[in-house]
């Protein structure tokens, strides 16, 4: 039933009520003559890494091998990652799968070579004559052999070993070896993170992030490891539960956004909604109760602020009533159901909360039809980010899919919770930590123009207002290719490549060649903290330096270089380092920065889910409510990258 429905769509051309018109799945495009010229199919269509990617591109690409008969390509998740995995049959028998690998390499982007490569005797095929992709054999063989493709060098001493265990676990593979590039295996600035605060953690020291784009096997990662601990550079201690009997301090963060709140109560500019499409056969009951786990497995989705004497603190309530409206929208046309749900949806984004009363979390569902339903989750950011919003998704869906099933939910247990990384950041930036940070900071930004002064086609308010909209644009697919090959080898990631042209954008318009610029980051530098919900979100600033007329290779190592001194800095909240510097307040305009970048990763909600009957399906959101001048926000798809300004 539930692939039928999906299929048999309503015929909004039909004047016959209750037609249905079927969808093929097939991507086509009008000709000039009229006719329809079939393109591929949509169902293969995936996306990796943020990256939109053709299968069937990667098959013919493939098949040209003189070698290979036939190729099938498909997405699998090993150890919670996506990996590519080809398939093919060979008149020769096996072929080597370095031959594979480097032949792909010369036709294809990075990201579209898979991991693994299959020889078949035949390609399994259903009773139709399709390729049964459900017939595949397992590529978990596969993919450990595909880490030892290369001349496998195994670890040579302790330090090697460990490191060679923390490169499986952030990989999601069986073996590596010492001479193995950590990006040729899949790594990306993401696992980056993650890898430097478990070599930290496992080693007891500072390891800054920018060591792992230059060292990029573990053989140097080693030496690197060592040099840090004859250094003798401490990393920060761990973060343990704390007591629950006193008064629980806010995070920096959270006590910025309290302030806010309290100078301009029942503003909304910090509500944070997003939908989610639910397409098939939804159980209400089940659904709910599996909010109702979630929010009991988080104490930030229970927390609300108390104050005394104009200090504020956190308090955790036991539990929360939640409920769930619901509105049923299923008489209206469809048409007419798009802007009702547009309309819900901003009222969502438009109602303040209550910081000191809350709940600060609330969960609306709106039904389409039988088969059509969608949840708006909001939530005002002091409880929140962008990265939450993953996980509070992921975790739902998993609580979901488990109650279906009748087993247990398979969620690692929470060992601390977000009031103890408050307490812990409040004990830890502090003293010898916080004056180290503060030093880098203060010496970056000495002398840095107050103001980014674009030209605008009317005054400047007294006071800024958050009224906005945003223009949306797509850069040509043919650039995509070349301007990744700049940043590799300039060894830079996509981010400081972005960063770079939109500087160079930034100081046309202005005529001023020192650009200091924001940008968002996860702050989730700790593997305890990649499971949890909550504000840990922070903005590094990045000044650039575009003077002596610099070529753009020369202004991508300087912007490199500034993103690496940031990321090694990124421990200190703006909001302590507004406090610090204190620079001069003007209500025009935000302080040290009014340009944001950001580069779309982690910190939207994207991943979908397939349930028993059920598929979650994120939704794109848009608002007019703006908090700088200007902000661009990109987002890399395969080879189509698209951007916003707001």
């Amino acid at each position: 039933p539930e692939l039928t429905a999906e299929r048999f769509v309503p015929d909004p051309f039909s004047p016959v009520p209750g037609a249905r018109m079927y969808k093929t799945g097939d991507r086509v495009r009008y000709l000039a003559t009229g006719q329809l010229e079939f393109l591929n199919r949509l169902d293969d269509q995936i996306k990796i890494r943020g990256y939109r990617v053709e299968l069937g591109e990667i098959e013919s690409v493939l098949a040209e091998h003189p070698d290979v008969r036939e190729a099938v390509v498909v997405l699998k998740t090993i150890r919670g990652d996506a990996r590519l995995i080809a398939y093919y049959t060979s008149d020769v028998g096996e072929i080597d799968p370095a031959a594979l690998r480097d032949f792909l390499k010369s036709r294809l982007p990075e990201y579209m070579v898979p991991m693994a490569f299959i020889y078949l005797e035949a390609i399994p095929l259903t009773p139709n004559g399709k390729v049964d992709r459900k017939a595949l054999p397992d590529p978990e063989p596969a993919l450990t052999h595909a880490v030892a493709q290369q001349e496998y060098v195994a670890p040579r001493n302790a330090t090697e070993e460990t490191l060679a265990e923390l490169w499986q676990e952030v990989l999601g593979i069986e073996k590596v070896g010492i001479h193995d590039d950590f990006f040729e295996l899949g790594g990306h600035s993401l696992l980056v993170t993650q890898l430097a605060s478990r070599i930290e953690k496992t080693f007891n020291i500072k390891f800054p992030v920018r060591i792992l784009f230059d060292a990029t096997t573990i053989a140097e990662l080693a030496e690197a490891v060592e040099q840090a601990r004859i250094e003798g550079s401490v990393q920060a201690p761990p973060i343990t539960p704390a007591p629950r009997d006193g008064k629980i301090p806010l995070s920096f963060a959270q006590q910025r956004l309290w302030f806010l709140d309290k100078l301009d109560p029942g503003q909304s500019i910090y509500n944070m909604p997003f939908a989610v499409k639910l397409e098939g056969k939804l159980d209400v009951a089940v659904f709910r109760e599996s909010v109702r786990e979630v929010v009991q497995r988080h104490e930030t989705l229970r927390t609300v602020f108390g104050e005394t004497d104009g200090q504020p603190y956190q308090i955790i309530l036991p539990e929360i009533e939640v409920e769930i409206p619901e509105d049923d929208l299923s008489a209206l046309p469809e048409s007419e159901q798009e802007k009702a749900a547009r309309r819900i949806f901003q009222e969502e984004a438009n109602t303040p909360f209550n910081l000191a009363k809350g709940p600060l979390f609330r969960t609306r569902l709106l039904h389409f039809g039988e088969d059509r339903h969608m949840v708006i989750f909001t939530m005002h950011h002091i409880i929140s980010d962008g990265w939450s919003v993953n996980v509070l998704v992921q975790e739902v869906a998993t609580i979901y899919g488990a109650k279906l099933r009748g087993i247990n939910a398979p969620l690692p247990e929470l060992t601390i919770q977000y009031a103890d990384f408050a307490v812990w950041q409040r004990n830890w930036l502090q003293g010898e930590v916080l004056e180290e940070q503060l030093n880098y900071w203060k010496e970056t930004l000495k002398g840095a123009p107050p103001l980014l002064e674009l030209p605008t086609d009317r005054p400047r308010p007294p006071v800024k207002t958050f009224n906005g909209d945003h223009i949306s644009f797509t850069l040509p697919e043919h650039l995509v290719e070349p301007l990744t090959r700049i940043a590799r080898e300039a060894n830079a990631t996509t981010f400081m490549l972005l960063m770079a042209a939109f500087n160079v954008l930034l100081y046309r318009y202005s005529g001023q060649d020192d650009i200091v610029v924001g940008t968002p980051i996860a702050n989730r530098n700790r593997k305890e903290l990649e499971r949890l919900i909550g504000f840990f979100a922070n903005t590094l600033v990045l000044r650039t330096d575009l003077s002596g007329r610099p070529g753009f290779k020369d202004l991508l190592q300087r912007v490199r270089e500034a993103a690496l001194g940031a990321y090694a800095h990124q421990d200190i909240p703006f909001e302590k380092l507004v406090e610090v510097l204190a620079p001069e307040r003007d209500l025009s305009y935000t302080p040290i920065f009014q340009v944001m970048f950001v580069l779309q990763n982690t910190n939207v909600v994207r991943q979908e889910f397939t349930l028993p009957g059920l598929r979650m399906i994120p939704v794109e959101s848009e608002s007019t409510a703006v908090q700088y001048d200007l902000t661009l926000s990109m987002e890399t798809s395969g080879n189509r990258w698209s951007g916003t300004f707001e």
